[in-house]
């Protein structure tokens, strides 16, 4: 009995130590409590909980103990610093991938209950066209709407990879995903386990619904160096090579390596040889571009820190240029432009993407009017190209983390020049199809 007493005293006197503190935040302080909000989610506002709403309505009004986490539903704090005697150590990751986790599953599950996604009530193909003809729509606002129409009704479709060796893509997760200029054939890069990449060629000529099935050629390629960038080239002929920017590893330094993409292909067409396969040292490169210039025909440009190389493959001859910044995305005009630097400030700007440290490519559909990029979030979106309006957000199909961001694919004909418009999305060990119709 005198036991007992003594542990409800001492717990009660705990209790009227953090009481102080409660009544101190609560009148004037706002406090963030539960999941933190991390940089990633900063753009989805009140859509971020842990937990439910209820829950998370009462967690605003305790404070925030630094080294603690406090738990709406169990109605308690939690350290978070690893290595103490709690049975389940948290963390602000932890927590934060939780609350991440949360909102992809509240997203996959309502597109899961829309056959057909529309944003808004009488939103449809009909509709626009009728308002068109009667003059309430300018050309700019059609094209628009038409787009966040057809944006808004794609819908997720596995694609089945057929391979001679089912196993060679069963465990190795993919990295990224490069389509040529036809939308006929996708390079791929994937992540190895033991280290290093595996990289192939897909076929999508058999990319047509209702069955979508993909033919992976035989010929698989590994390298123990990590793949930065990577880009088709056409030297003999229209994309007849691929550029990779590979990293330098040990006493290896980087290069930028030209593979013909007959070498993917087992059995080559009468006439048709290997063709080049060459190596240049370039350490330290971020990306790459292949020009389609014939000013600077055969060549291609690596972005390094701080300068731009450009290199002809045939010659050998390089030409530096000096700029302010890392260089993570360049591209080759085809034809000869001005360009006016008076206009120092931002003309367009595209709001919702996430990227804090990752290389994450940006893809522009002139012919479509849209852009495309996955942030660092795992989010796919797709803004207007004219007017930077959000036309859609798609969640990851798998858990969002740093490894598993997607790698995405956009064109009006993928599988050839009958094919139709659609994104191609790769994560993890799987290819998933979205028909742009």
């Amino acid at each position: 009995m005198h036991k007992s007493t003594w542990k409800s005293r001492r717990h009660g006197r705990r209790s009227q130590r953090q009481n102080p503190r409660l009544r101190q935040h609560r009148p004037n302080e706002r406090c963030n409590t539960g999941a933190e909000q991390s940089p990633q989610d900063s753009d989805h506002g009140d859509e971020e909980v842990p937990s439910t709403s209820s829950s998370t309505a009462g967690s605003s009004s305790v404070p925030d103990l630094p080294g603690y986490y406090f738990d709406p539903e169990k109605n308690r704090y939690f350290r978070l610093l690893p290595g103490h005697n709690n049975c389940n150590p948290l963390t602000k990751e932890g927590i934060q991938q939780k609350a991440m986790e949360h909102k992809r599953l509240q997203l996959l599950e309502e597109e899961d209950r829309q056959t057909k996604k529309i944003t808004r009530m009488g939103f449809n193909a009909t509709s626009l066209l009728q308002k068109s003809k009667l003059g309430f729509l300018n050309a700019t606002s059609y094209c628009r709407l038409a787009h966040e129409l057809r944006v808004s009704c794609m819908e997720r479709k596995k694609v089945q990879i057929h391979s001679s060796d089912p196993s060679a893509l069963a465990s190795d997760r993919f990295n990224l995903i490069m389509a040529d200029t036809n939308s006929d054939r996708l390079f791929t890069v994937n992540d190895v386990k033991v280290g290093g990449s595996k990289y192939g060629i897909i076929s999508l000529r058999g990319l047509k619904t209702p069955t979508l099935r993909v033919h992976m050629h035989e010929n698989l390629y590994f390298t123990n160096r990590k793949v930065n960038s990577v880009c088709w080239a056409s030297l003999n002929h229209l994309d007849s090579h691929i550029l990779l920017c590979l990293m330098g590893i040990a006493e290896t330094p980087g290069c930028a390596t030209l593979l013909p993409a007959s070498l993917f292909v087992n059995s080559h067409p009468a006439g048709d040889r290997p063709g080049m396969l060459c190596s240049f040292r370039i350490p330290g490169a971020w990306s790459c571009a292949w020009s389609s210039n014939i000013q600077a025909n055969n060549c291609f440009s690596t972005g390094l820190s701080r300068w731009v190389l450009v290199t002809n493959v045939v010659t050998g001859h390089r030409l530096s240029f000096g700029t302010s910044s890392d260089v993570l995305a360049q591209q080759f005009a085809v034809m000869i432009k001005l360009w006016d630097l008076r206009t120092t400030k931002c003309v367009r700007q595209y709001e919702g993407h996430v990227n804090e440290y990752a290389l994450l490519p940006l893809h522009v559909h002139e012919e479509e009017g849209i852009l495309v990029a996955v942030g660092q979030d795992c989010y796919t979106r797709i803004w207007s190209l004219h007017d930077t309006h959000l036309l859609r957000t798609i969640p990851s199909p798998h858990p969002t983390s740093r490894t598993n961001i997607p790698s995405v694919a956009f064109s009006s004909r993928l599988g050839g020049v009958r094919g139709a418009p659609g994104l191609l999305m790769a994560v993890q060990q799987d290819l998933y199809y979205f028909p742009y119709s």
